[in-house]
């Protein structure tokens, strides 16, 4: 069984050419995913600005929400006082004697003193 030299150096050349075949296949592949990957990035930096924006525009619209309900929540009662000072005289009175410190006679009055916390509560809602 004798071996040629033409034999040798064809099976090597096939060999030789299998092997960059799959150098150039594995480098096709790399470059591939690569594109992918790069699409994939420019897609999803498209979506993230506008996505930020939203969730910043429904944080405010919730804190909004929180400050309309406040405000509706101090309009009624105010409207419920004023509806009580224009038609209870019992109240109206209670009222001008409490601001005014004013007292009837053998009526003793007893002033709690409200705590800090409760200051700094009626500092800010006026």
């Amino acid at each position: 069984m004798a071996v040629r030299c033409s034999d040798v150096e064809q099976a090597y050349g096939d060999f030789r050419a299998r092997r960059e075949a799959t150098v150039w296949q594995r480098l096709n592949r790399v470059l591939g995913v690569l594109l992918f990957v790069a699409i994939w990035l420019v897609i999803v930096s498209l979506f993230v600005p506008p996505y930020k924006k939203l969730t910043q525009s429904r944080a405010e619209i919730d804190n909004l929400q929180a400050q309309v309900n406040e405000q509706k929540t101090l309009l009624a009662r105010q409207t419920r006082e004023v509806a009580l000072v224009q038609t209870d005289t019992t109240y109206l009175e209670t009222i001008a004697r409490d601001r005014l410190d004013l007292m009837k006679e053998g009526e003793t009055i007893f002033r709690l003193e409200p705590t800090q916390d409760t200051k700094r509560k009626d500092s800010a809602r006026r």
